[in-house]
């Protein structure tokens, strides 16, 4: 094959499995696959490390947060806030507030959303302001108070103000009594948790009078828990420690036999029956409790109680909805509302939420190694470069070295070579 060489500027020949790469050898600035590979990998591995970390990073610090302040039911309701409350789901939770005609839950939608600086339509705010006049309050006022009265249900502040009429007369807490005594008569099984508490009731009021008024907290929670029960507003945890607790405080069988047969045709004598087969000296656990009811229902209402008992699962439950509803009164519904029992308890297991914490550790220190790892091959790399460098520079030196010697020494034979020569006689 022929070509024209540039460099001489005529023709030559070369054969044709000819290789320029075998004479000039690989570009010199040009990494060859195996270091590019070195380098690569690590940086690809850091990469996944970093979006792992970004990925567990914002669910970790929230766990983390949850797990520190897990004992705090305020701390706890405030970081559930944040996340769930915005405008949206603010005018979605108000107009269903007032599509069921419950103006009391509006009402703490709108001061929560006021409170943690949450815009609120002002269209929706005038609709809860219309729905809470004076003359629309004290129509539901009187048909509530009528309701808790006779019925001893109660659902808000006004049937529970008509509960708590009849109990502080005693009259609640016999009629629901003579209900189960009735229910006894027709050979039905009597409700052990509304005749446990209708005793514990009687024993009470007798108290708050005696007291002047310092019992009307535990009379107050009594009323609310009775009728949370009736009303099917008691968790099944709650309710079955409810139940223990009476049948530790309350002699059931001395309470059935002052309720049964005829025992009410001396209503006096089956008060003070029912009043005698209460066991006060076991009740602290039990008062604590009623108290913590009564507690919520003073700061936040009668139905921020009874939405209470419904998502709790214990008394201790019942005394972290205490302590939010001390922190922020007529706000606590909404906060139960928003946050259900997430708002004042850990509803993810901590091992779940340990798991989120462990999961970013691991992945800090899975950067960190990489990294290090990266910095090592790095380092070696720029360190073996130097050392060729300066191996190559010795290897440049020495060859200069042995050039000049070699020279001089050339120079010091010519020299002795002609000083030989010069001292030679001369036979011509």
């Amino acid at each position: 094959m022929r070509f024209l060489d540039h460099r001489r500027g005529r023709a030559s020949r070369r054969p044709a499995d000819f290789d320029p790469s075998a004479v000039s050898g690989p570009h010199p600035g040009a990494p060859s696959l195996r270091k590019k590979r070195e380098v690569a990998l690590p940086l690809l591995l850091a990469a996944t490390v970093v979006g792992a970390l970004a990925l567990a990073g914002s669910h970790a610090f929230e766990a983390g947060t949850r797990l520190v302040n897990r004992d705090d039911p305020v701390a706890l309701a405030d970081q559930v806030v944040r996340q769930r409350l915005d405008a949206a789901t603010a005018h979605r939770e108000i107009e269903a507030a007032l599509a069921a005609e419950d103006v009391d839950l509006a009402k703490s939608f709108v001061d929560l959303a006021r409170s943690r600086g949450v815009s609120v339509d002002p269209g929706l705010l005038a609709r809860v302001a219309a729905a809470d006049t004076p003359q629309a309050t004290a129509e539901r006022t009187a048909k509530k108070f009528g309701q808790g009265l006779f019925t001893g249900e109660p659902d808000d502040a006004a049937s529970l103000a008509g509960t708590l009429a009849g109990d502080l007369f005693v009259f609640g807490d016999v009629r629901d009594a003579a209900r189960e005594g009735i229910r006894m008569a027709y050979g039905e099984e009597a409700d052990e948790l509304v005749l446990g508490l209708a005793c514990v009731g009687i024993a009470v009021t007798a108290g708050t009078w005696v007291s002047l008024g310092a019992m009307a907290p535990v009379r107050a929670g009594l009323s609310v828990v009775k009728g949370a029960w009736r009303t099917g507003k008691l968790t099944g945890r709650m309710a079955l420690w409810l139940g223990r607790s009476l049948r530790g405080v309350v002699d059931l069988g001395a309470a059935r036999k002052a309720v049964s047969g005829a025992a009410w045709l001396h209503p006096a004598a089956a008060v003070r029956g029912l009043r005698a087969a209460v066991k006060a000296e076991k009740a602290d656990g039990l008062k604590r409790f009623v108290s913590d009811v009564g507690r919520v229902q003073g700061r936040a209402g009668t139905r921020a109680a009874l939405d209470g008992l419904n998502i709790a699962e214990g008394p201790k439950d019942v005394a972290r909805i205490a302590k939010l509803a001390e922190k922020e009164g007529g706000r606590t519904r909404a906060i139960l509302k928003l946050g259900g029992r997430a708002a004042i308890a850990l509803t993810v297991g901590a091992m779940n939420l340990a798991s989120w914490v462990i999961w970013a550790l691991l992945s800090v220190v899975g950067f960190l190694s990489t990294v290090k790892s990266l910095t090592e091959r790095v380092t070696r790399k720029a360190l073996h470069r130097a050392k060729r460098r300066r191996a190559k520079r010795a290897a440049r030196l020495v060859a200069r070295t042995t050039a000049r010697t070699a020279g001089l020494a050339a120079v010091a034979a010519a020299l002795a070579a002609f000083s030989e020569a010069r001292s030679e006689p001369s036979f011509a």
